[in-house]
């Protein structure tokens, strides 16, 4: 089976193919490119995918399955990378699955020894993705690792001030063990005086990430009809504010 993924959440994005073993469900990684930031996503898009299956001598229509970063992260982003994977999975017939951007940092996290150690790996371990969310704030999500490379939800997606969120965090009884993403290196200081013993990681290309969880919830049954698929934004977007308030005149 053929996975295409596309991050659009940051300048960069990237995308990836990756290649999942019908005989034991194996995926390996075919290629994953960064984008062109020099460009914009609508400019850049879908020709890097193009591009990237063409040098493999595939079409779109050799794609069995699709996986696009649902977000959090840039609201132009995100609205481009999820209608161009859209329009491919719906004239193709093929499924199109939606991964959380903090779901994959961590899936990331989880498999590096900059943000994990061995031992962690063997116990299992708890893992921070923070996407810097501008304004002073981030994104955030707590995962808890497994040693089979399964990831469970601690603390679900959120936008709010770094040190709120390490004072919730650590009031809760959570312990990081590493923290990855734009607003991890961002906030490392802060980080730092919270949970001294944590390491911190720079966000790494996600489409790999993406393309390796659709393809493991495809597996499971998953497959919802691409229309559906709603951008997770985590906070409104500045165009719902503005009409809220013109409504308001608050």
């Amino acid at each position: 089976m053929r996975v295409l993924a596309l991050d659009s959440t940051t300048r960069d994005g990237s995308v990836a193919l990756l290649d999942v073993s019908a005989t034991d469900g194996a995926v390996t990684l075919v290629d994953e490119r960064l984008g062109d930031s020099a460009r914009t996503h609508a400019e850049r898009l879908p020709s890097e995918l193009t591009d990237l299956l063409a040098a493999h001598h595939l079409s779109v229509a050799d794609v069995d399955l699709f996986a696009v970063a649902s977000g959090p992260g840039s609201f132009t982003g995100l609205r481009i990378g999820i209608a161009t994977m859209q329009g491919f999975a719906l004239a193709t017939g093929r499924p199109l699955i939606g991964v959380s951007a903090l779901e994959a940092l961590a899936r990331s996290a989880s498999l590096s020894d900059r943000v994990t150690r061995p031992a962690d790996k063997e116990a299992g371990t708890t893992v921070a993705a923070w996407i810097d969310a501008y304004r002073r704030d981030v994104f955030s999500s707590l995962y808890r690792s497994q040693p089979d490379g399964a990831l469970i939800e601690q603390d679900g997606p959120r936008v709010d001030d770094p040190l709120a969120t390490l004072t919730r965090w650590r009031a809760a009884g959570f312990l990081p063990a590493g923290f990855i993403g734009t607003g991890a290196t961002l906030y490392a200081a802060g980080i730092a005086s919270i949970f001294p013993s944590a390491r911190v990681a720079a966000a790494p290309p996600l489409a790999a990430a993406l393309g390796s969880l659709a393809a493991a919830r495809f597996a499971r049954g998953e497959s919802p009809h691409p229309a559906g698929l709603q951008p997770l934004y985590v906070r409104r977007p500045d165009a719902e504010l503005a009409r809220e308030k013109s409504r308001t005149g608050r």
